[in-house]
């Protein structure tokens, strides 16, 4: 990140709005907060309480489309359960969940899980923390209101319409800058394979997706598919696993390197076509599997902005990353609009910190971005490097260390309002090994509250 302070590029922004009051628009909030700089910060959070994706809605009415193959859709609709005074809307979190980071890695550098938390925490517990986290900034939030348009203005500006979810009314404001803090876990991408828009019409609600997932129940001695090897495949799985009828059959592109459940899951190949006579499938193989009673697609998400689409140049097209973005993090036609947390495969809350932090650096005008020629130059050789699809935003280890330590020393260079994250030795053997803690930690039952218990030592190299 050497050059990044090249040329100077002065902002003249007193008023922001958040969008989003989950775990990366808390960090956003609380650092554009300490630079003392700020008229005006907004965090409009369409729940009725903060948390994002970790705000456990117990029923999902949602209807997934199959296939779903694009990111154009319209907002989300509110879900009103009986007797409520604000509606849901829902989202991946399921009934029961451990985190798959352990919580020395997973905290807010100002912030640690409590000691009595287990090692890999309960959704409950990251749901409470995000609570206690989010206390100092509480004022600045409006709960249960949605953002249907953003628009440019004029001189940098930009236009929000900002919708109650209870009452349906609409209102207007104006802002300098806006943050986009609301997750990347709303549009399900299930592909389309031979065969599967006819299989589902044939069989409805047979297939479906992870975000509507909450629980194992209705799994019981059924013959089951789980399409998908990342986190939540691998964990969804598992848990169908248990009750289902044996073998649970997980349809994978490669092989899972974390192996939980196995006695009780056979790998088989993606699934080439789906046959509607035979209720089954064919996999890429050759093998058919007939006599299926669900399908479940741990197959991700899009990146979607319902509310950005009169924007130009538009941020998303296939909607398999965010494009015109400098550091997966700044617009580059538009630097007052910034989006947080949009990597995978990372430890997400670090992360938040320190774009946090260069934001609010950058829009106090203590830190200077390069110039648009530089700027598009770093999404052009990241684009060579990644590739256009969804690899683009992918990090894993060490670009994930990098890129929180690389943010962190560049921020550093105009000192610091509010220190972000920065791993250390210890907290980056922690990145390394935590597959094989997190396998023995399912090993042992799931009880352990710290990685000594499961035999784990950090030792300083000499």
């Amino acid at each position: 990140m050497g050059s990044i302070l090249r040329v100077a590029n002065p902002f003249n922004v007193r008023k922001i709005a958040i969008i989003g009051a989950g775990p990366s628009g808390l960090a956003a909030a609380k650092y554009l907060e300490a630079e003392k700089y700020f008229e005006k910060i907004d965090i409009f959070e369409q729940q009725s309480e903060v948390g994002g994706v970790w705000h456990y809605t117990p029923r999902s009415d949602e209807k997934v489309s199959i296939p779903s193959t694009g990111p154009d859709v319209p907002p989300e609709k509110p879900i009103w359960p009986k007797g409520s005074k604000a509606p849901i809307f829902s989202n991946p979190m399921y009934e029961h969940l451990n985190t798959n980071i352990p919580k020395a890695l997973m905290a807010y550098s100002d912030h640690e899980f409590p000691t009595e938390s287990l090692l890999f925490p309960t959704r409950q517990d990251v749901q409470e923390y995000l609570i206690q986290y989010s206390q100092d900034v509480r004022h600045l939030i409006s709960f249960s209101t949605q953002i249907d348009e953003v628009r440019s203005l004029p001189e940098n500006r930009w236009e929000l319409t900002i919708k109650s979810t209870v009452t349906g009314e609409s209102k207007k404001a104006e802002y300098d800058a806006i943050v986009l803090s609301n997750g990347h876990y709303s549009v399900p991408f299930i592909p389309s394979v031979t065969g599967i828009e006819a299989f589902n019409t044939a069989y409805p609600g047979l297939i479906t997706h992870s975000k509507i997932y909450r629980s194992p129940e209705g799994f019981k001695n059924k013959k089951v598919i789980v399409v998908g090897s990342a986190a939540s495949g691998l964990d969804i799985g598992t848990q169908i696993s248990l009750i289902c009828k044996k073998p649970l059959f997980n349809s994978v592109r490669s092989s899972s390197p974390i192996k939980l459940g196995q006695e009780n899951k056979e790998e088989v190949p993606p699934i080439a076509e789906y046959l509607v006579e035979e209720k089954g499938v064919r996999f890429e193989n050759g093998r058919i599997e007939k006599d299926i009673d669900a399908i479940v697609y741990c197959t991700g998400y899009f990146y979607s902005y319902p509310f950005l689409k009169s924007l130009n140049p538009p941020v998303v097209t296939t909607g398999r990353r965010v494009e015109g973005l400098y550091q997966h993090l700044f617009n580059i036609a538009h630097p007052t609009l910034a989006f947080l947390v949009l990597p995978q495969k990372v430890v997400p809350f670090p992360i938040s910190e320190v774009q946090a932090a260069a934001v609010a650096r950058v829009w106090s005008n203590n830190l200077n971005l390069p110039s648009h020629e530089e700027m598009e130059k770093w999404e052009k050789k990241r684009v060579e490097d990644a590739g256009e699809g969804k690899g683009f935003h992918v990090m894993g280890y060490p670009k994930d260390a990098e890129y929180i330590n690389g943010l962190h020393d560049w921020v550093k260079t105009s000192g610091f309002k509010k220190e972000p994250a920065f791993w250390s030795s210890e907290q980056i053997w922690l990145r390394v090994n935590y597959g094989d803690v997190r396998k023995k930690f399912v090993e042992t039952g799931g009880h352990a509250k710290t990685i000594e218990e499961l035999g784990f030592k950090f030792e300083e190299s000499p």
